[in-house]
C-alpha cells in the first residue's frame, strides 16, 4: 500500500438508514428511539468499491465507520511491508475515530490503521466530533471509566518506563564501575611494588659498584640486562604448567649456586620464559662468582619492573576501553541521527553488559563486517540491545551460549540475539511486544523492556523485531532498513 495512495470514496449519502435499521447493528441495539433518531439524523451512509482504500494510518481520525455489508481488512504498516490485522464480514463491526471520547488534550487524533475494502463494501458513518458527543453526553459514567483507563495507562507506562531507564542506568552505572575498579585497582597495586622494585634495583646497583666491578664487566652486565629484557618482551607465552616446571628448574640452578631467596627470584624469570642457559650466559660473563648473587637479584628486579609496566599498561589500556565503549553506548558525542555501523554499538553494549553475562555463559559473535551502514539513532538502537541481550542473560539463568549475529536479508541488516533458554510457548510469543506483559517474578520486570524496544525499531526506524523460540533456541531478530524510512 503507497502512502501516497488518493482515496477515493463516493459521497456519503445522509439520512438513508432509519433509527428501525439502526437498532439492528449490536452497536446501536440498547438505545433509545430519541437516540435512534439523533444518530439517524447525524450519520450517513457511503459506498466503497472492491479495492478501495476507506482510511489510511496516520491521517488525522475525522470519522467512525459501521460496516452495513461488504468484506473489509485493517492493515498496518510494519517497515516497508503491510501486515493484515483483521478480515472480517461481519455486519456492524466498527473502526476508525474509536477514541474521539477522549478530553481534547492537544495530542491529535490518528487512525491507527488502514482499512480497504475487499469487495463492494457500505459503511454508516458519524463524524468524530459527532460521535464523541453523544459518548460523552449519553454515557457519563463509562467515558469517565474509559478516559481512566485510558490515560492512566499512558501516566502508568510513562512512569514505569521512567523508572525503568533509571534502573536500568542504576545497573549499567554499577556494572561500569565494578568493571573499572578491577583494572584501576590492579594498575594501583602495580604502581606501589613498581615503587620498591625501584628502590632495590638502586640499592642492587650500588652494591655492584662497591664490590668493584671492573667498568668493562660492568658494562657488559647492563648489555646483558638489556638482552634478558628483550628476550623476556619477545619469548612466547607459556602455560601455567611450563612456568612451573622452568620455576622448578631455575630454583635448582640458583640453590647450586648459592643465589640467595631462590624461591622469590626463580618465578620472576620464569614469568619471563628465561632458562638455565641464560643464567650460564650471566654468569659467565660476570667471571665474579662472588658477584653473582646480587647480580641475578638485579637482574630479577629489571624483569619484574618491566613486567610491572606491562601490567600498569594494561590495566590503564582496559579503563580506556571500557571509558571508550560507555561513550559509544550513549553517544554523547554524536549526532542523534546518523548512517552508522551496528557493530560498535552491539560490542559496547556487550562491554557494559559484562558483569551481567559473568564466566559461565559463552558468547558467540557472528558478524558480517561487509553489512552496509543504517540511519539509526545510535543511543536509541543501543537501549534495543541492552534490553535483548538482558533477556536473553536472564533466560539462560547463569549459564549457556549468547549469540550475537548480523547479516543482510534484502534490503535490511539483520540482528540476531539468540539464547539456549527454556524457550516460549506460544501463548507468550504472542504476546511478547505487549506493554506490562511479563513472565518474571512481581518486582522484576514491568513488561515495557520489549514494548519499548518495539517501537524504537517499528516506529522510531521504520523496521521490524520478532522472535522465534524453542526449547534451548531463542532468537529475536531485528530488520533495520538500509535506507532511510519516508517517515523518518
Amino acid at each position: 500500500m503507497s502512502d501516497t495512495e488518493e482515496i477515493r470514496l463516493e459521497p456519503c449519502e445522509p439520512g438513508r438508514l432509519t433509527p428501525a435499521e439502526l437498532k439492528t447493528l449490536f452497536l446501536f441495539e440498547k438505545l433509545t428511539d430519541e437516540q435512534l433518531i439523533w444518530i439517524a439524523e447525524h450519520g450517513c451512509t457511503m459506498r466503497v468499491p472492491a479495492g478501495g482504500l476507506v482510511i489510511r494510518e496516520g491521517d488525522p481520525a475525522e470519522a467512525f465507520f459501521v460496516l452495513l455489508s461488504g468484506t473489509i481488512s485493517l492493515i498496518r504498516r510494519v517497515g516497508p511491508d503491510d501486515v493484515t490485522t483483521t478480515r472480517t464480514e461481519q455486519r456492524g463491526v466498527y473502526m476508525g475515530a474509536t477514541n474521539a471520547y477522549l478530553k481534547d488534550d492537544g495530542v491529535p487524533r490518528k487512525y491507527m490503521a488502514s482499512m480497504r475494502a475487499l469487495s463492494d463494501s457500505e459503511f454508516f458513518m458519524l463524524s468524530a466530533a459527532d460521535f464523541g458527543r453523544l459518548m460523552r453526553e449519553w454515557f457519563p459514567m463509562a467515558i469517565h471509566l474509559l478516559e481512566g483507563l485510558t490515560l492512566g495507562q499512558r501516566s502508568m507506562q510513562a512512569a514505569i518506563g521512567e523508572r525503568q531507564r533509571l534502573a536500568a542506568l542504576g545497573a549499567l552505572s554499577a556494572g561500569l564501575m565494578h568493571e573499572l575498579n578491577n583494572p584501576a585497582a590492579a594498575a594501583s597495586r602495580a604502581t606501589g611494588a613498581l615503587r620498591e622494585r625501584v628502590a632495590a634495583m638502586r640499592m642492587k646497583l650500588g652494591k655492584l659498584a662497591a664490590g668493584k666491578v671492573a667498568p668493562d664487566r660492568l658494562t657488559a652486565l647492563l648489555n646483558l640486562q638489556e638482552e634478558v629484557i628483550e628476550r623476556a618482551a619477545k619469548a612466547p607465552a607459556l602455560t601455567a604448567l611450563q612456568i612451573a616446571d622452568l620455576e622448578d628448574e631455575l630454583g635448582e640452578w640458583m640453590d647450586e649456586h648459592g643465589i640467595t631467596g631462590a624461591w622469590d627470584v626463580a618465578p620472576v624469570f620464569a614469568q619471563g620464559n628465561i632458562d638455565t642457559e641464560c643464567l650460564s650466559q650471566i654468569e659467565a660473563r660476570l667471571a665474579s662468582p662472588e658477584l653473582l648473587d646480587q647480580a641475578i637479584h638485579w637482574i630479577g628486579y629489571a624483569l619484574e619492573t618491566e613486567q610491572l609496566m606491562s601490567d600498569i599498561e594494561d590495566a590503564t589500556g582496559r579503563v580506556s576501553s571500557l571509558v571508550l565503549a560507555a561513550k559509544r553506548y550513549s553517544h554523547l558525542d554524536r549526532a542523534a541521527h546518523q548512517w552508522i555501523d551496528v557493530h560498535p554499538g552491539l560490542d559496547s553494549t556487550l562491554v557494559m553488559l559484562a558483569h551481567k553475562i559473568g564466566q559461565d555463559i559463552r558468547l558467540v559473535k557472528d558478524y558480517d563486517r561487509t553489512l552496509p551502514q543504517v540511519p539509526a539513532h545510535p543511543a536509541e538502537l543501543n537501549q534495543v540491545w541492552t534490553n535483548l541481550i538482558d533477556n536473553a542473560v536472564q533466560a539462560m539463568a547463569g549459564s549457556g551460549t549468547l549469540t550475537i549475529r548480523t547479516y543482510r536479508e534484502d534490503d535490511h541488516v539483520v540482528v540476531s540475539v539468540g539464547d539456549t533458554g527454556p524457550g516460549m510457548p506460544p501463548e507468550v510469543r504472542k504476546r511478547v511486544f505487549e506493554p506490562f506483559f511479563t513472565t518474571k517474578p512481581v518486582g522484576e520486570g514491568t513488561g515495557l523492556g520489549l514494548d519499548i524496544s518495539y517501537r524504537i525499531v517499528v516506529n522510531g526506524h521504520g523496521g521490524d523485531i520478532t522472535v522465534q523460540s524453542q526449547p534451548g533456541d531463542t532468537k529475536f531478530l531485528v530488520r533495520l532498513p538500509v535506507s532511510e524510512p519516508p517517515s523518518a
